[in-house]
C-alpha cells in the first residue's frame, strides 16, 4: 500500500489520535440526564422543588452562551484584534483560565449550564465575514490538541461545580475550514470519541449552532440533513454509555420534524424576537411538530434583555416551561458581553450582566 493510500485510509477512520486520548483516569462527579421534559443532575431534578411566581422551575436548565471559552486565532492578520488591554497581546490560555475562574460566581447565582463551541462564535458579535481562524477541528476533521486541552480544563471545572456544558461542534463562518463532508463527519466522530473517552458525563452535544443559517457550506450541516449527524452522534457509545444530542436553530425558528425526531432535546434561539409573546408561541409550536414526545425545550441563545420588566424573553420561556439562555455579544472592550474577545468573564462588568444574574438568582432561588 502506498503512503498516500495509507494516509487516506487513516483519515477515514472515525477515531481520535492516541495523543489526544486521556492519559489518566478521571471520575465524573456530575452526570446529566433527561426524564420526560425535565433535566436531572446526579439523579435529582435541577432546582429541585423550586417555584417562582407560580412557575415551575424544577427540571429546567438555565444557561448562558459562553462559546469563546477555548477561542484562539490562527490567522496572524487578525490575531492581534483580540489583544488584552493590559498586555497588548492575545493569550488563549489566559482566556480559558479566566473563564474557569469565573464559573463559581455563575453557579452561585443559579447558572447550571453554559454553551461552548469547538469553532466558537463570531468574536465581533455579529459579522458578515470571518477572516479569523478559530477551530478546534482541522481541515481533515482531526482535533487540535491545544484547543482540546483548554476544553478539558473547562469541562473538568464544570464537573467539579456540578455544572452542565452544552458543547457545540460547528459554527457557520468556520465550518468551511473543514474541507469536505467526509471530514465534517470525521470531526463529529472525533469530538464524540474525545468526550466519551474522557468520561465527560456533564455534557449535552449541540452538533452545530443555528443549522438553518445560510452561511453553512456543507450540506450535511444544513436543516435537511443535519439529523444524519445527530443520529450518528447518538449512536456512538463507550461501555454502553452515550451522550444526549441535538442542534440549534436561528432566532425565531422552530425545529423541523427530522430534527425533532432525532434529538434528545430541542434547542431554539430568541435572537431577533422583540415581542416576548413570540417566545411563548415558539415553544408551543415546537411541541406540535411531528415527532415530538415529552422532551426538554431549551433556548441557549437570546440577545434580548429587559430584565427589570415583568415581561421579557426569559420570563416568557419560563411560562411555557422552557429553559432560557442569555446571549450578550457586547463589544471588544474587556467589559461588555461574553462573546467578543478579550472577554471579561465576570458577572458585574456591565449593567446587562448584572441584570441577568440578579434575575437568575431570584428565579432559581440560588443562595
Amino acid at each position: 500500500m502506498s503512503f498516500m493510500m495509507r494516509r487516506r485510509s487513516l483519515l477515514s477512520l472515525p477515531f481520535i489520535s492516541p495523543l489526544l486520548r486521556p492519559v489518566f483516569a478521571r471520575s465524573s462527579k456530575t452526570v446529566v440526564s433527561i426524564q420526560g421534559d425535565r433535566f436531572f443532575i446526579n439523579g435529582r431534578p435541577t432546582y429541585q422543588g423550586r417555584v417562582y411566581q407560580g412557575l415551575k422551575i424544577e427540571g429546567l436548565l438555565m444557561n448562558s452562551r459562553m462559546v469563546q471559552g477555548t477561542f484562539d486565532d490562527w490567522n496572524p492578520a487578525t490575531r492581534e484584534k483580540w489583544a488584552y488591554p493590559d498586555t497588548k497581546k492575545w493569550d488563549a490560555d489566559r482566556n480559558t483560565r479566566e473563564f474557569a475562574a469565573a464559573m463559581p460566581a455563575w453557579h452561585k447565582h443559579g447558572l447550571l449550564s453554559f454553551t461552548v463551541n469547538l469553532q466558537g462564535g463570531s468574536p465581533e458579535g455579529y459579522s458578515k465575514g470571518q477572516p479569523w481562524e478559530n477551530t478546534a477541528i482541522d481541515p481533515d476533521g482531526n482535533l487540535r490538541p491545544a484547543y482540546m486541552k483548554r476544553m478539558a480544563q473547562i469541562l473538568e471545572r464544570a464537573d467539579q461545580l456540578g455544572m452542565i456544558a452544552i458543547v457545540g461542534f460547528y459554527y457557520f463562518g468556520q465550518d468551511q475550514r473543514v474541507k469536505d463532508e467526509a471530514a465534517v463527519k470525521r470531526g463529529v466522530a472525533n469530538a464524540m470519541n474525545w468526550l466519551l473517552d474522557g468520561d465527560y458525563r456533564n455534557v449535552l452535544v449541540e452538533i452545530n449552532n443555528e443549522c438553518n443559517v445560510k452561511a453553512y457550506d456543507h450540506e450535511i450541516l444544513k436543516p435537511a440533513r443535519i439529523h444524519e449527524l445527530i443520529d450518528a452522534a447518538r449512536g456512538m457509545k463507550k461501555n454502553g454509555r452515550g451522550l444526549l444530542v441535538g442542534t440549534s436553530y436561528g432566532g425565531g425558528a422552530v425545529p423541523l420534524p427530522n430534527v425533532v425526531k432525532s434529538s434528545d432535546f430541542l434547542l431554539m434561539h430568541g435572537n431577533g424576537v422583540k415581542d416576548p409573546r413570540r417566545i411563548s408561541e415558539m415553544v408551543r409550536q415546537a411541541r406540535q411538530v411531528e415527532g415530538y414526545r415529552p422532551m426538554p425545550v431549551l433556548f441557549n441563545e437570546d440577545d434580548h434583555f429587559d430584565f427589570d420588566k415583568p415581561e421579557n424573553n426569559m420570563m416568557s420561556a419560563l411560562k411555557e416551561y422552557a429553559s432560557w439562555g442569555y446571549f450578550d455579544p457586547g463589544a471588544s472592550d474587556y467589559a461588555d458581553g461574553y462573546q467578543c474577545p478579550p472577554v471579561n468573564w465576570g458577572i458585574d462588568s456591565s449593567e446587562r450582566k448584572k441584570g441577568f444574574f440578579q434575575l437568575l438568582k431570584k428565579v432559581t432561588g440560588a443562595k
